[in-house]
């Protein structure tokens, strides 16, 4: 896989584009991916293309955690009031904080406001870091070893 930042910006963009498809038309995911896919303006690049895929169906696959995480963060917001935008660079970048553990907090962070920032408004920008940042800490915390926790003797 290239480490290419563009490409893996790019990436990102067209898993959100993804992800608006389906989530506006209804159809299954694999439509939505095609119908995009079938837009794009951009050449093909394997690697880049092969990690939007795999981004939007992880993403998809697993909202049944992710969702949860983003209404307890996003506090004073029910999650379909959100812009759906906003919705989903959120799900995006928490499906990267939860199953791409290679990618760093802070990366997938300014990834994500990077995104809202091209796509959303000012104010999401804003509202994007502080859910992502109460996410990555609770992800963190849930992660860390139990206080009883001992590293193995070597």
């Amino acid at each position: 896989m290239t480490r290419d930042p563009q490409h893996l910006r790019q990436a990102r963009e067209s898993a959100l584009q993804m992800l608006y498809g389906w989530e506006l038309s209804g159809d299954a995911l694999p439509e939505a991916i095609a119908g995009v896919r079938d837009l794009q303006l951009r050449p093909p690049v394997a690697d880049r293309d092969a990690l939007a895929v795999s981004l939007a169906q992880g993403t998809a696959r697993t909202l049944d955690r992710i969702d949860p995480l983003i209404a307890a963060a996003a506090t004073n917001w029910r999650l379909e009031r959100l812009a759906v935008i906003d919705r989903l660079v959120l799900r995006l970048a928490v499906y990267e904080l939860l199953e791409r553990p290679d990618v760093p907090a802070p990366v997938v962070i300014n990834e994500a406001i990077e995104l809202a920032r091209t796509f959303s408004s000012p104010d999401a920008v804003r509202f994007v870091n502080g859910v992502l940042d109460a996410i990555r800490k609770r992800i963190e915390q849930d992660r860390a070893p139990g206080p009883g926790h001992r590293a193995p003797d070597a």
